[in-house]
């Protein structure tokens, strides 16, 4: 039986387990999936050490810290310098970004020509996949941080004038996941309108208090959860590519 699973440091939201149980048994697939949750970067280093799964999705906080322990990165994965899937080929760990896919082919859709600007929330290894997309796009963005990292704004720098400009607003950070769902980016959101697409990485719930806020001032809202799909599709096809 083939093995995998997802590497983590809180996995109890996670979807990616009961998505391919489902899916191995709907495809009759003799493998099976995992969740490894694992509190610090050290204790990645040493699973990928013995680990005999044939591959892994990788979340929150390690998509980028886990790059020192692979042996080679794809393209995409190089680019934008953030991991959530790798797989072991002749005793080498191969990193890919399938977020990348995931996340391009959802909020195409959505988008309308006013959309010009973005406002990316979060700076961590989600954000890195929006963010290429955003570029391949040739939509200009600007990050949004609560510790004022170099190159970000924060929150309160939010403003009615930001957020005339910024129209697309993508949150890459957990807040509003469950159990916190009473959680959500400090956003102005009586200054947003009907020209506001908020899209929500967070998919549990299906309907975060980010959204349901800037719905009320007649925002288009999406969660991630069509992202999260779309990539672990794609993160299948590059364990069996």
């Amino acid at each position: 039986m083939k093995q995998y699973g997802l590497i983590g440091q809180t996995l109890a939201h996670s979807f990616s387990q009961q998505y391919f149980q489902k899916k191995f048994e709907a495809e009759n697939v003799n493998a099976s999936f995992t969740n490894i949750e694992l509190p610090q970067i050290i204790d990645v280093a040493e699973f990928l050490k013995t680990a005999q799964g044939e591959g892994y999705c990788v979340t929150i906080p390690y998509k980028s810290s886990i790059i020192t322990f692979l042996n080679e990165l794809d393209k995409t994965a190089q680019a934008i310098q953030a991991v959530n899937v790798i797989k072991k080929i002749s005793d080498k760990w191969l990193g890919t970004n399938t977020d990348i896919i995931g996340f391009q082919k959802s909020i195409m859709p959505l988008l309308k020509s006013h959309h010009t600007h973005a406002l990316v929330l979060g700076t961590g290894g989600a954000s890195k996949a929006v963010t290429y997309v955003l570029k391949q796009l040739n939509i200009p963005y600007v990050l949004v941080s609560r510790s004022m990292q170099p190159g970000s704004i924060s929150y309160i720098d939010i403003d009615e004038t930001i957020l005339n400009k910024y129209q697309l607003i993508i949150n890459c950070t957990p807040l509003g996941t469950f159990p916190n769902i009473e959680s959500c980016p400090p956003l102005p959101y009586h200054l947003m309108n009907h020209q506001h697409l908020c899209f929500d990485l967070v998919y549990n719930p299906s309907e975060t208090k980010m959204m349901k806020m800037a719905q009320q001032q007649g925002a288009t809202v999406s969660n991630g959860y069509e992202m999260l799909v779309l990539q672990a599709e794609a993160a299948w096809q590059f364990w069996n590519d």
